[in-house]
């Protein structure tokens, strides 16, 4: 979409599967973390932690705003983030300088020591642009690898079309989404490096998985935090049956 709405009402849901041997937390920016920055609360990224419970070991998704705060929820339950992985390029969601302001990102979380930033390889001369990390900070990945955090799998879904490299990752019958796909809409096309074709397949990829998948978004632009593909194919206009002529019409118009 080329407008990306933000709702009024943040509802609460940190989601906390403590029986489960996979360790999942969804939090929202200003309000599970960085609390205060207006940027944050203005932005309403969310930030994930997916780890094993077995061996205390976690992966941070898109760490922006107040990475030492997602740290600290990490080891109060009894967590240590040993890697990060980006959807994308874009300093809301790895750091980097926006709207006159800079975002802390994945430059703080390696102040704390080495970690892999595990990036698809479209994206990587974009992350070294956008934060100024070194290209030895990054693991460049190709679409389909997936990336072990102790015992759990974590499947990378490249996504292009918000940007070259965009990806999406699959964990215990959940998508984590990025700015591929909202509950409502889908990330902007008009952005540099993004690519209204390549979104329309990328969407049609992700619309083809199991309908019992359940999709996290990379922002807080509806009420829900989460919900069923099924869910959203029901509302979201971006998933409904379209040619790609169809689509090309109304995103690159």
């Amino acid at each position: 979409m080329k407008r990306e709405n933000r709702p009024s009402v943040y509802p609460r849901n940190v989601t906390d599967n403590s029986d489960n041997q996979v360790y999942f937390k969804q939090l929202l920016s200003g309000r599970d973390f960085a609390v205060g920055d207006q940027l944050a609360q203005q932005m309403v990224n969310f930030v994930y932690l997916i780890g094993d419970r077995s061996t205390g070991e976690c992966m941070v998704i898109d760490p922006a705003y107040a990475v030492d705060d997602l740290m600290a929820v990490a080891a109060n339950d009894g967590m240590k983030i040993t890697g990060a992985l980006a959807t994308h390029y874009h300093p809301d969601h790895i750091g980097g300088s926006m709207m006159n302001h800079r975002i802390e990102g994945i430059t703080r979380l390696l102040e704390h020591g080495s970690v892999g930033i595990h990036v698809n390889k479209e994206e990587a001369p974009w992350v070294l642009r956008t934060t100024g990390v070194s290209e030895t900070d990054l693991v460049a990945h190709e679409a389909g690898d997936i990336v072990k955090v102790g015992d759990i799998d974590i499947t990378l879904v490249h996504t292009p079309g918000h940007t070259p490299g965009s990806q999406c990752f699959l964990v215990d019958g959940c998508l984590i989404s990025g700015d591929t796909l909202f509950l409502d809409g889908c990330g902007r096309t008009d952005l540099p490096g993004s690519d209204p074709e390549m979104m329309y397949h990328s969407l049609q990829t992700l619309n083809s998985l199991p309908t019992s998948t359940i999709i996290y978004p990379g922002h807080q632009y509806s009420q829900p935090a989460h919900e069923t593909l099924g869910q959203v194919q029901q509302h979201n206009f971006v998933l409904k049956p379209m040619s790609k002529d169809q689509w090309t019409t109304i995103f690159a118009g």
